[in-house]
């Protein structure tokens, strides 16, 4: 029987990618999110792609997809689903916002993770990845909903990571850099296209979805007994948050 897999925020981005890179090589993969048309869409590259609607930052979902997975052999659960949505000065910041990014990048892995850590106990393995981001590590200015998320998220991966030990259970941090997918920063600057393309301009080779879906696959498919604490993946040309080599015109 396949291991199963668990991606959340799959309908997009790296969630996609990762879900269908799974699906490649040999896991059962259970795709998560709320947009069902995108996820249908996804579900016609691989029959190895099953596809379920979930919203993160509700409860009864979560339990309702859990319930649907007692004694199944979940080894995996990716929890991607995430973003941000303000780029805005904490002075300037929208306290709702703040609430929305928690709640999506934050409380939506925690009811992920609590509610599969049973069946992978029961399963005898499981590995959790939780999708961080260098934003996660180091602070920069007009992204504090984001960076304060995510420095959250990395601080839940070294207390479970703690708290799991002696447990059949691995704990990855993935904190990706600079990403350049169709919505993350469209999203980010309330669908303004202009300003999500600045972000990007001059950056000959920003990573892609596919990237970061390939350092998870490597995580998760090594031996069990190895666990990846921390992955930071930048493209070449950021050296830092604040250093990034850009060729302009």
């Amino acid at each position: 029987m396949k291991n199963y897999a668990v991606v959340t925020g799959a309908s997009s981005g790296i969630g996609a990618a990762t879900a269908k890179l799974l699906a490649a090589n040999g896991f059962h993969v259970i795709a998560g999110a709320r947009r069902m048309d995108r996820l249908a869409e996804l579900a016609k590259s691989d029959s190895n792609i099953e596809i379920v609607e979930l919203d993160v930052t509700d409860q009864k979902s979560v339990e309702t997809l859990a319930a649907k997975l007692v004694g199944k052999p979940v080894s995996v659960l990716i929890n991607n689903a995430g973003g941000a949505f303000d780029a805005a000065a904490v002075a300037d910041s929208d306290p709702e916002i703040w609430a929305k990014t928690f709640e999506v990048n934050v409380t939506g892995a925690v009811r992920m993770t609590k509610a599969l850590i049973p069946i992978m106990k029961a399963h005898g393995q499981g590995h959790i990845v939780l999708m961080s981001s260098t934003a996660g590590r180091i602070a920069y200015e007009n992204g504090g909903t984001y960076i304060a998320a995510k420095h959250a998220v990395a601080a839940l991966a070294g207390t479970l990571r703690l708290e799991l030990n002696g447990e059949p259970i691995r704990v990855t941090e993935i904190a990706p850099g600079m990403v350049k997918t169709d919505e993350f920063a469209v999203t980010r600057f309330a669908g303004d296209k202009v300003k999500a393309a600045k972000v990007y301009e001059g950056v000959e080779k920003p990573l892609t979805d596919s990237d970061i879906a390939e350092t998870i696959r490597w995580a998760v498919m090594l031996p069990a007994h190895i666990n990846i604490d921390l992955l930071v993946v930048r493209p070449i040309a950021q050296a830092a948050q604040h250093k990034v080599h850009r060729i302009l015109k």
